[in-house]
């Protein structure tokens, strides 16, 4: 290790971003920090759900290189192309090659929409901020036909492999608010269909009852354990022979991660395998993978900024001598946006090794899982919104120091006033 040890941080998101940001909060001078991204700008992408409404996608971007200067980050632009755990060494596409005391690989997920076939010629997908602009057209276009008294057929898909379908979620309840405020919704069939045991799976019963709930309070006709095989023109069809028609489709595709590591122990779909608590690389002592690039089956911005949590505190231990103290703890916390109200949920889940049902909801949780829904829990989706970017814009981490401590005493005063 050099006499300054150097952290070499690969990716551009939430993971990436939270670690290089609190390491020198936590560290200060005592490490060189370098970041290596494909861009140079932060999509803050969860509030990419306002866009199929006219949100506009510039406003989702943080330029990094004013906040990494700030906090004397070092940035490097460019590709991975290859990690090689045993020299040490990182090497880009355009031919630099990058040496590390400790390697934090945070380049995250990407969709593969082309694993369902048919599914990406004829749907509208989410996932970048140019995808939702083709959501926001056809949104448009389902209005203005109903407005002329024209029955649309509106079907909301989740295929298998689909990591984190919330946002998806959050879109079916926004169209079908907007449609009500726009005078249209009356000639409009929302249909909902998903791969999962239950309504957003993941985070467990009392979201599904919820969902069902306002499915049927909204006249959304919602279906579970539904296995897409192909997607043609108006039509939908599935692995046990039967089909839906549809005039628009809206579907968010099967997760793989971003980038691959040929000299990292992963998963078939590419995704890193690690110690659960440190996020440390099977196998190696010095790689870390937080975020979506590694192998936590919950791909989700708030469980990145906690695994990132976790390796900036086992490199601040290891660096320091100390002992490590914020081993990662897997809470979900989520607020699902819906126009007219919002569902706030906690939830503290566990894995459980069964590749159909990956995680569930901690048996012993009792009172930490907490669902909610109010017009009240907009404020904490707008403050969400408007602090993550805000703080990486300022170099500074979001899930950490003084501004998340009192954000973190609002949201748990609102929780346990609105839980239902």
């Amino acid at each position: 290790m050099h006499a300054k040890p150097h952290v070499l941080v690969v990716g551009g998101g939430f993971a990436a971003l939270e670690t290089a940001f609190l390491l020198r909060m936590r560290l200060h001078d005592q490490v060189e920090i370098k970041l290596v991204s494909n861009s140079d700008q932060f999509v803050f992408r969860p509030n990419s759900i306002y866009v199929p409404f006219g949100a506009d996608p510039g406003s989702l971007l943080v330029d990094l290189h004013k906040p990494l200067a700030r906090r004397n980050i070092g940035f490097e632009l460019g590709s991975v192309v290859e990690v090689d755990p045993d020299s040490r060494l990182v090497s880009l596409a355009h031919g630099t090659c990058l040496r590390y005391d400790k390697l934090v690989v945070a380049t995250g997920a990407d969709t593969h929409a082309r694993e369902v076939p048919g599914l990406g010629e004829h749907a509208a997908t989410i996932w970048t901020p140019e995808s939702m602009l083709d959501v926001r057209r056809r949104f448009a276009e389902v209005r203005d036909r109903a407005r002329r008294g024209e029955r649309q057929r509106v079907l909301f898909l989740v295929p298998p492999n689909n990591k984190c379908s919330g946002p998806l979620y959050e879109i079916v309840f926004m169209l079908e608010t907007w449609l009500r405020r726009q005078h249209s919704r009356e000639n409009v069939d929302i249909t909902w269909s998903t791969y999962e045991h239950g309504f957003i799976q993941a985070f467990g019963p009392r979201l599904h009852e919820l969902v069902s709930r306002e499915y049927g309070e909204r006249g959304i006709d919602g279906h579970v354990e539904e296995v897409v095989s192909e997607v043609l023109p108006g039509e939908v069809r599935y692995v046990d022979g039967s089909s839906r028609g549809y005039d628009h489709l809206i579907a968010f595709p099967p997760y793989i991660s971003a980038v691959r590591y040929d000299s990292l122990p992963s998963d078939d779909r590419g995704f890193i395998e690690t110690d659960l608590q440190t996020r440390l690389v099977t196998g190696h002592d010095d790689v870390y993978a937080p975020g979506d690039a590694g192998d936590f089956p919950i791909k989700q911005a708030f469980l990145a900024f906690l695994q990132a949590d976790a390796v900036a505190d086992h490199i601040a231990a290891d660096v320091t001598g100390r002992d490590f103290r914020t081993p990662f703890d897997s809470v979900s916390m989520c607020i699902m946006e819906m126009f007219d109200k919002a569902t706030f949920a906690q939830v503290p889940v566990e894995l459980t090794g069964d590749p159909a049902r990956p995680v569930r909801v901690r048996p012993d949780a009792d009172g930490d899982y907490k669902v909610g829904t109010s017009p009240v829990w907009r404020l904490g989706k707008k403050m969400l919104g408007f602090a993550v970017p805000m703080r990486f814009a300022a170099g500074e981490p979001f899930h950490a120091g003084k501004a998340w401590q009192a954000m973190d005493v609002g949201i748990k005063a609102m929780s346990g006033m609105l839980a239902d």
